[in-house]
């Protein structure tokens, strides 16, 4: 077993989850890079992890598939005997925006598997585990953290299975914070808004004008880094009478203004 704390970050290969891995390396956490298909991408994140002085492995799985979580904490467990930190941010957003009065079973049924059930369950098989190692550990100091939206809360008609996907995981943050509470393995949200992503690539010219039109009161995209830093600090213990908060990283957008 490694004496470092160990951290999964499931869709790590690019955009908020390279982000977190990167900033949870800066902090001497080892890492665990999970990707489903973009190898190349997630091998550079290793590699910049290891630049950085800590343990980083590379972890296939596509989390929308169940099976393939028992696969997730067989690596986990062999190849470093404990897990201290999971973050759920892998996601996918809908291939075709599409208005909700005709938008298809498929686009709702591969983004509630991949942003919803997959993350739900591999937490229930994981934080299983966090609960036996709280009593086989020293100094063990579990947390979960789940990456949703603005979208938990925010109508967008035309990708509707989206919002709905992450409006669960807000409620998924809720459940999981109060079942873990009794183990004393708090559970957090991050909610970022609009990050410059490739997710995003395709509407940037919207965004660029909603921005400047005063959409959010601090007046630029979001980066990655925002949300890395956002969840280096909750994983770093910054909040140790805390659990089911949710951290906005959206440059003020849930803020009502007149």
């Amino acid at each position: 077993m490694t004496s470092n704390r160990v951290a999964l970050i499931t869709g790590a290969s690019r955009g908020i989850g390279k982000a977190i891995t990167l900033a949870l390396a800066e902090g001497g956490l080892d890492v665990v890079i999970n990707f489903a298909r973009q190898r190349d991408a997630a091998a550079q994140v290793q590699a910049e992890a290891s630049r950085l002085g800590v343990k980083a492995g590379l972890l296939q799985a596509d989390i929308s598939q169940i099976a393939d979580h028992g696969r997730v904490f067989e690596f986990l467990k062999e190849k470093f005997g404990r897990l201290d930190v999971l973050i759920n941010n892998a996601g996918v957003a809908p291939k075709v925006r599409e208005d909700m009065l005709n938008a298809s079973e498929e686009s709702f049924d591969r983004l509630m598997n991949t942003n919803l059930r997959g993350p739900y369950f591999l937490t229930q098989r994981l934080a299983r585990w966090m609960v036996e190692l709280r009593q086989q550990v020293a100094n063990y100091s579990p947390v979960i953290v789940n990456i949703s939206s603005i979208s938990a809360y925010t109508s967008s008609p035309n990708r509707a299975d989206y919002c709905l996907t992450k409006a669960g995981v807000a409620m998924m943050t809720q459940l999981y914070a109060h079942r873990l509470a009794e183990f004393e393995i708090p559970v957090f949200e991050i909610r970022p808004g609009i990050i410059e992503t490739d997710m995003t690539a395709g509407v940037k010219e919207k965004y660029d004008r909603l921005i400047a039109e005063g959409l959010t009161p601090i007046p630029r995209w979001g980066k990655p880094e925002d949300v890395g830093k956002a969840a280096a600090a909750i994983v770093q213990g910054c909040f140790p009478y805390s659990t089911g908060e949710v951290f906005n990283v959206d440059g003020g957008f849930h803020l009502r203004r007149l």
